[in-house]
């Protein structure tokens, strides 16, 4: 829970970066070759990171079955950390995508390595999901906020800078952590007659676990997760740069929202003249509703057919991109119900999917079920964020969330499908 939490932290604090890097950066300098600075070449610049937070999740996948979970928990702490120190003292955007390429290598092992611990550790799967998405929430809605509130205080490369430390602290203590990683196997109706705990040995054998997953409906599932991640990154990529172009989350003054005898009496006046944007905490608000959605999906998961949810929970997700920019113009409360359901749906679906992979694949190789459905979500899924950059910078707003809308359809589809055989 607690790496969980560290993971999000940094993937959704990112977003809060993108329109201090629109101002701070012209252009891209890549030798004699200098690109301009807008929304298509930071989305494609974020994606590098997050695509390989996804990509890596299938080698990671494969080392959870080897060496075990805890080690390379430890190791991507270590690693995140490491990332945004770098991130710190980056002088420019070329050095800004080397930090997300450390961090997006770090964290990529993170999901295979939990997910197998609680899928093989834990016997109530559904519970210990819901518990690890809180978690994971916590991260989501906090690390953005804090990012947001020390940008007030202080220069974007410190708050990275200073963001590292949890981290740090992190690895320090997971370095001590013991358990019983397969503490569940036994009592676990993993199906099929894959081995119980030994991974894969070769590539041969990999190539043939690969097939044997992908010949059954694990397939099915694949492609409901891929759907998940464009919607997901997507949607969240941009928001905080989407939320100040409508009038209600305009940048404003520090001065103009806290009185300047405060601001005096706290020995920090100089922070009036720094812009907030309110865009940024609502954006975190709708990230932390997200514990709500986890704990739900999680309890859900436990008592209804978990294709049924992913009909469902996907299914209200396309109605939800449909309505966003609707409720935005009609005004701040049909926003803030809109934005409440969304920042709940976007995790009410993810212990479902979770739990189906548990349930369609051998507990021998659920790491490497697990590196595959996080090579879709989050490297398949960071094509979502390029995806958003061009269409925002070529087409419009509208375009976009109908995109997403299909996105949402396609799982939904799948769920129905998966639920009626």
């Amino acid at each position: 829970m607690l790496a969980h939490g560290m993971v999000h932290t940094y993937e959704l604090s990112i977003p809060i970066f993108i329109p201090v890097w629109l101002d701070a950066f012209d252009v891209i300098s890549l030798g004699p070759v200098e690109l301009a600075v807008t929304s298509a070449t930071l989305g494609v610049l974020v994606t590098i990171g997050y695509g390989l937070f996804g990509l890596g999740a299938l080698p990671g996948g494969v080392l959870v079955d080897r060496i075990g979970s805890r080690r390379l928990i430890t190791a991507c702490l270590a690693g995140m950390a490491a990332s945004f120190v770098l991130l710190g003292v980056s002088p420019g955007l070329v050095a800004v995508t080397l930090a997300m390429v450390v961090w997006g290598v770090s964290a990529s092992v993170y999901h295979p390595a939990g997910l197998a611990l609680i899928s093989k550790g834990v016997e109530e799967r559904g519970s210990g999901f819901a518990y690890h998405g809180i978690a994971g929430n916590l991260g989501i809605g906090l690390g953005p906020l804090l990012t947001a509130v020390l940008l007030l205080f202080f220069e974007w490369r410190t708050v990275a800078i200073v963001l590292a430390v949890p981290a740090l602290l992190a690895a320090a203590y997971a370095t001590t952590a013991s358990f019983d990683e397969t503490a569940a196997v036994e009592a676990a109706t993993d199906g099929g007659d894959s081995k119980a705990s030994s991974g894969v040995d070769s590539l041969a054998e990999f190539r043939r676990e690969s097939a044997r997953l992908f010949t059954g409906s694990f397939a099915l599932v694949f492609l409901v997760v891929m759907c998940s991640g464009l919607y997901y990154r997507g949607i969240l990529t941009f928001m905080p740069d989407l939320l100040q172009g409508i009038p209600t989350f305009s940048p404003v003054t520090v001065s103009s929202v806290v009185p300047p005898g405060l601001l005096e009496t706290l020995g920090i006046e100089q922070v009036g003249s720094r812009r907030v944007r309110p865009g940024d905490y609502f954006y975190s608000g709708l990230l932390m509703v997200g514990v709500l959605g986890q704990f739900v999906g999680g309890k859900l998961t436990d008592r209804i057919p978990v294709e049924r949810g992913i009909a469902g929970g996907f299914g209200l997700l396309a109605v939800l991109a449909v309505l966003f920019l609707p409720a935005a113009n009609a005004g701040v409360v049909p926003l803030l119900v809109v934005g409440f359901v969304l920042g709940a749906s976007l995790f009410v679906v993810q212990p479902f999917y979770q739990a189906t992979v548990a349930e369609y694949t051998p507990a021998g190789t659920r790491g490497l079920s697990y590196g595959y459905t996080y090579l879709g979500v989050f490297g398949v899924g960071a094509l979502g964020g390029t995806v958003a950059g061009v269409v925002l910078q070529y087409a419009n707003p509208p375009t976009l969330f109908a995109i997403l809308a299909c996105f949402a359809v396609v799982a939904s589809a799948v769920g129905v499908y998966l639920w009626r055989r």
